[in-house]
């Protein structure tokens, strides 16, 4: 006799399952990019006000917090963060609709934006950081 329960799943034979699908890909990194979006934006805030403060808080940013290549890079991760999180939500948002809710269609929607987002992310590596 068979047996309808559950079976659970180690973290490998997840993972096996869940790297072969884009929609899964997808999701994981949603997930990903919403964490590292809410944690750097207190960083980014202190940034802002220590910016916004005085002349010399202007310039002591542009000087010594931007003229350093692991601040950008910070910057960076948090601007692509925000644009994956964008357009994955843009997807959901789309699903919340009806579109692209069928297997095959969910599969070219997640597809089409991880591309979108891949350029996004090169773009704003090359404006950011270089």
């Amino acid at each position: 006799m068979k047996s309808n329960r559950p079976v659970n799943l180690s973290m490998g034979q997840v993972l096996a399952v869940n790297l072969r699908s884009p929609v899964a890909i997808a999701s994981i990194l949603h997930r990903l990019s919403g964490v590292i979006v809410f944690l750097l934006v207190p960083v980014l805030l202190w940034i802002l006000d220590k910016s916004l403060s005085s002349p010399e808080g202007f310039t002591y940013v542009k000087e010594q917090i931007f003229g350093s290549f692991f601040v950008r890079l910070i910057v960076w991760a948090f601007v692509a963060g925000l644009i994956y999180h964008f357009i994955m939500g843009m997807k959901h948002l789309f699903a919340d609709l009806g579109f692209n809710e069928e297997l095959q269609s969910g599969r070219v929607a997640a597809t089409v934006s991880l591309g979108l987002s891949a350029i996004g992310i090169i773009a704003a590596f090359i404006w950011i950081v270089i």
